[in-house]
């Protein structure tokens, strides 16, 4: 949800790759329904872990900043990155899988991880520089 939000808000100006402590390659129904709320499409979209980022030509050595949205994902990130000069963020984000029962409560468990990301996103880098 961040690396679509993050590119619908602030165009491809800045170079936005998500990955996590694992990758696990589907996007969660869940999340594609409710960031096509903002307009932002995530059904191609596929996740990958940390590991495979090399593997698509990325290296965590040359990002500037890395926004670690989950306690694994933060202790991932530290460990891979302890001899790199770069900036860790941890904003730690609900993680609404496995929330709710029926369909609507899980629906309203994932909108309020994406607002909690859209919030955070806002607050570090202001307004949408495209509109939502």
């Amino acid at each position: 949800m961040a690396e679509g939000i993050m590119k619908k808000f602030y165009g491809i100006g800045t170079y936005v790759q998500s990955a996590g402590a694992k990758g696990d390659r589907e996007i969660d129904g869940f999340a594609i329904a409710v960031c096509e709320e903002l307009e932002v499409e995530l059904s191609r979209h596929q996740s990958r872990g940390f590991e495979e980022l090399h593997e698509y030509g990325d290296h965590l050595s040359s990002f500037d900043l890395i926004v670690a949205l989950t306690p694994s994902s933060l202790a991932a990130v530290e460990e891979l990155t302890r001899v790199y000069h770069l900036e860790v963020e941890h904003w730690p984000i609900d993680d609404p899988a496995g929330l709710g029962e029926s369909r609507n409560q899980k629906l309203d468990a994932y909108r309020h991880s994406r607002d909690q990301i859209v919030n955070r996103l806002i607050a570090r880098w202001g307004p949408p520089v495209h509109a939502v």
